[in-house]
């Protein structure tokens, strides 16, 4: 047992808790914040390090062994994406201190923000599906807050719509939970892995496999996305940053988690399925970032074009497939908090999202005129930035899979992924304008640091992809051999 597994998810949660009590310390909370994260990045370090020697990871809760007590498991999947999220996490709280707002911050902006992180990490490292149901839910009732927070006309709109869906979503999550667990006994991710191959994924298993994806897909905007663009596009940038970097992909992991370790035996069935919800989401998502002429529209629809194409990869079930999908998921949650801060600046300068009404920003603004451009060839795979290893290994990884047809739509809603943003950077950044600096409604004062270090995240991660390859290599092992993670957490416990 390991106790820094239990770290990302007490350091924000204590961190939170303190900024409750001392709630008009707005300095006090931003201290906090940053150390906060500092420390999850850094604990997050030392586990991979673990992992990488030593294996998967377990914490028992209590003493109980698996399958009959509460297990935290981390392992090199859980491990990275904790990581990305701290850096992003980071990056968001460095926005907000100069652009959130004092009324927001005294109304425990910071504290939210603390729980929202909490259940995203508690998502990455449980081990018990039930408890995922508990963390999806700690990350939502937080996002509720924070989506309405301000009050206005737009958010209070938007978040009926938000908070309906996921309700739905989290009802179908207990009923597909109280089907597994009357059909196999257990809620143990390992345990389950080990039921269900015993007893065979018949047709009602896989019924309720589907179930389950339906309920994750809800989530991450797979698909079912119609509540989607509104909802990021309602609440200030910073929030709607770290919902694009991460509330989606919670969503994303819980399909690669299960899909990879529990319901994975029938996957002309299952993967297929997931396939072609892919196909369509990356369709959907594509044609309406080309459609808008709105910042804040173009940018929620490319989200969704982003989840479409990193369930491609795991649709195909191929170790190549696979690795796209997880070098693009970290590249995704960077560059979706990049664009939506860098989108989010432009209409604070300028006083409107609308692309008709905005040009020649890069006269008086060339640094963020350039960090939006690499920041579009990076959301579009163009080499040598972060997202075209992605690219890659998923496309080859659907080929090797014969979803030719799959990996062709991925191909070609990158291009239309590419004419969206470039339409934001020609149309916002270049042309005559009028606009002087003393006309602008807002000033970047402080908002070019985060900014700035997610742009060269990007970079380095295109340019030092090989850096990290061990890394995704043992997640990538861990997930097309369920045998790994069941050992890990069963341990001696195998005939239960």
């Amino acid at each position: 047992m390991n106790n820094l597994v239990i770290l990302p998810i007490i350091i924000p949660i204590l961190t939170g808790m303190i900024m409750v009590i001392f709630r008009k310390k707005i300095t006090l909370h931003r201290f906090l914040s940053v150390f906060s994260m500092l420390a999850v990045g850094i604990s997050t370090l030392l586990l991979m390090s673990q992992i990488e020697t030593s294996g998967i990871q377990t914490l028992h809760l209590g003493g109980w062994e698996a399958p009959f007590g509460v297990s935290m498991v981390a392992d090199m999947l859980s491990a990275l994406l904790i990581l990305t999220t701290s850096i992003v996490a980071l990056c968001c709280l460095l926005y907000a201190f100069h652009s959130i707002g004092r009324e927001r911050e005294l109304n425990y902006f910071y504290p939210l923000f603390m729980f929202l992180i909490t259940g995203v990490n508690g998502s990455f490292m449980t081990g018990d599906i039930f408890n995922l149901f508990v963390c999806f839910e700690v990350m939502l009732v937080s996002s509720y807050v924070l989506i309405s927070l301000g009050g206005t006309g737009i958010q209070l709109r938007e978040s009926i719509k938000y908070i309906l869906i996921n309700i739905i979503s989290s009802f179908l999550f207990l009923v597909a939970v109280a089907y597994l667990y009357a059909m196999t006994g257990t809620l143990n991710f390992a345990h389950l892995s080990i039921r269900v191959a015993e007893v065979g994924q018949d047709g009602l298993m896989t019924t309720v496999a589907i179930l389950f994806l339906i309920v994750f897909s809800l989530k991450a905007g797979l698909f079912l996305f119609y509540w989607l663009p509104g909802s990021y596009s309602a609440p200030p940038t910073a929030v709607a940053a770290i919902f694009a970097a991460l509330l989606t992909k919670v969503g994303i992991y819980a399909i690669i988690r299960v899909f990879t370790l529990v319901f994975y035996h029938e996957p002309e069935v299952t993967h297929l399925f997931i396939g072609i919800l892919a196909a369509v989401t990356m369709i959907l998502g594509a044609i309406g970032a080309v459609a808008f002429w709105d910042i804040k529209r173009i940018l929620t629809y490319n989200v969704i074009v982003g989840v479409g194409f990193i369930l491609a990869g795991a649709a195909s079930y191929t170790t190549e497939g696979m690795t796209g999908s997880l070098y693009y998921l970290i590249h995704d949650m960077i560059v979706k908090a990049l664009i939506f801060l860098l989108g989010g600046t432009i209409v604070h300068l300028t006083g409107t999202s609308k692309l008709r009404e905005i040009s020649g920003l890069i006269k008086l603004h060339p640094g963020l005129g350039w960090m939006f451009f690499i920041a579009a060839l990076s959301l579009s795979g163009i080499p040598p930035l972060s997202g075209l290893i992605g690219k890659i290994f998923i496309t080859e990884g659907t080929f090797e899979a014969g979803y030719f047809w799959l990996g062709g739509i991925g191909l070609i809603t990158s291009l239309m992924v590419l004419y969206s943003i470039m339409k934001i950077f020609l149309k916002g950044f270049w042309g005559y304008t009028e606009l002087t600096e003393e006309e602008e409604k807002g000033t970047t004062k402080g908002l070019m640091l985060p900014i700035g270090i997610l742009t060269m995240l990007t970079i380095a991660l295109g340019l030092g992809a090989e850096g990290i390859h061990d890394y995704v290599y043992l997640a990538v092992e861990g997930l097309m051999d369920p045998s790994f993670y069941i050992k890990a957490v069963m341990g001696g416990n195998l005939e239960q």
